[in-house]
């Protein structure tokens, strides 16, 4: 085939699906779904056997702690992906969880496990996650052409929060039926897949241009491009503001019991429900692909999703539990996907490991702060207490960032010139 057919092909074959018929997005995408099962089959194992074992929130809470110390690594991940081969780095990083989880296999088989193992499993595990998390969607760009990259990238948010549903059912039958070391062992098995299929990747994983060489001058670099783009600071601030009061996902175990009077069901049910929402969340961006109006649609989901965490925080219903839970779960879809999708199509090739590293320590600063502050304000005040609490500051922030970064909602994606960051209207 001619390279001018290929490129009639790609200009014209702009369907959702047309990403499938790239063999190695089939491949990238396979290995992050299985990352994504074992680790979300990692956290909630974890959870609920420490919960279970101690009955405190503020040890789940404390486990954000372990996360926050690792965020300067998210920062280097970034640098790491755009020095060295992004196949061999998500390997070799994947590797190295494969290795944490046989460990807690094995510690929960002999009846050895304590509190302090998950938490140093989750410390190194977070540390090579960090290190390599950048690598994947840097190669993203590599393994879809451009005008698929949208689709590119909602597909792999779509199927990976598919993942996410099946995980907390996986977790809740083989927990309850087998006990905790099967369920590791489980998650281990998974965990190979994900370590062996980036190095199937037929398409070069060397950063263009040549390995970056002075990581100092790198990170200044790298830091340079996020603050000087003109929408990419706001829409991070948005996250941090809302995320720190309201960060709901690892503390399910402390919901289901506080809320609903459950244990390892409904900590699974509140899982499932969560990422099946997330999915609607995704699938809604597809409908969305022409609408300019990118920063009002992100100020709205964020709006949907404080005014959600308010009717969480009150409601004592757990079937009414779980569609709260689902439309969480879509709203902060519908930001979190779009603020990866503009980071992307606004980013050049050699910047990407940067661009993504920033998202990520943005992202996870306020996830981990947000755990910590919810399992203690939960252990303090109640959980659904917590989450109008989190309601309420959310609006704040919302209201605030919305008028005075107006640049969010006045920004228009340009779809003749998608390296165009910001248009004013």
């Amino acid at each position: 085939m001619s390279s001018n057919h290929s490129t009639q092909q790609e200009q014209t074959d702009s369907r959702p699906w047309a990403v499938f018929k790239h063999g190695d997005f089939n491949l990238l995408l396979t290995s992050g779904i299985a990352m994504v099962v074992s680790s979300t089959l990692t956290i909630l194992i974890s959870g609920q056997w420490l919960y279970e074992e101690t009955r405190s929130a503020t040890q789940l809470g404390l486990l954000g702690a372990v996360h926050l110390v690792q965020l300067p690594v998210a920062l280097y991940g970034g640098t790491l992906a755009d020095s060295v081969d992004r196949k061999k780095l998500m390997a070799l990083t994947q590797s190295v969880s494969l290795m944490m989880l046989l460990a807690l296999t094995i510690l929960a088989w002999t009846d050895q496990l304590v509190p302090w193992h998950i938490f140093a499993v989750t410390g190194v595990s977070g540390i090579v996650g960090l290190l390599g998390g950048s690598a994947r969607p840097a190669m993203l760009p590599r393994v879809v052409p451009r005008p698929l990259l949208i689709h590119g990238v909602t597909t792999q948010n779509i199927t990976f929060q598919i993942a996410t549903v099946a995980a907390p059912f996986i977790f809740w039958q083989m927990f309850e039926s087998f006990g905790v070391t099967m369920s590791f062992a489980v998650a281990t098995g998974i965990a190979f897949v994900a370590a062996i299929m980036p190095v199937m990747l037929r398409t070069s994983g060397n950063p263009e241009g040549g390995s970056v060489r002075a990581p100092l001058k790198s990170l200044k670099e790298g830091y340079a491009f996020v603050m000087g783009h003109q929408l990419l600071p706001g829409l991070f601030l948005l996250d941090i503001g809302v995320t720190v009061v309201s960060y709901y996902r690892m503390l399910f175990p402390v919901f289901a019991d506080h809320l609903y009077g459950l244990g390892a069901s409904g900590t699974g049910l509140l899982s499932a429900a969560n990422s099946i929402g997330a999915i609607v969340g995704s699938s809604v961006v597809f409908l969305t692909n022409r609408f300019s109006r990118k920063g009002m649609l992100v100020l709205f989901a964020t709006l949907a999703y404080a005014i959600l965490l308010l009717a969480f925080g009150l409601n004592t219903i757990f079937v009414v539990g779980l569609i709260i839970v689902g439309l969480l779960g879509a709203m902060d879809s519908i930001g979190q996907t779009m603020r990866q999708a503009v980071a992307q199509l606004t980013t050049p090739d050699k910047l990407l490991g940067r661009a993504s590293g920033a998202h990520s320590f943005s992202a996870m600063a306020a996830n981990n702060l947000g755990q910590i502050e919810v399992g203690v304000l939960s252990s303090v005040v109640g959980a659904g207490s917590t989450m109008v609490i989190g309601g309420i500051i959310s609006l704040i922030a919302v209201s605030v960032i919305w008028w005075l970064v107006p640049g969010i909602r006045r920004y228009k994606y340009n779809h003749a010139n998608p390296f165009e960051q910001n248009k004013v209207v």
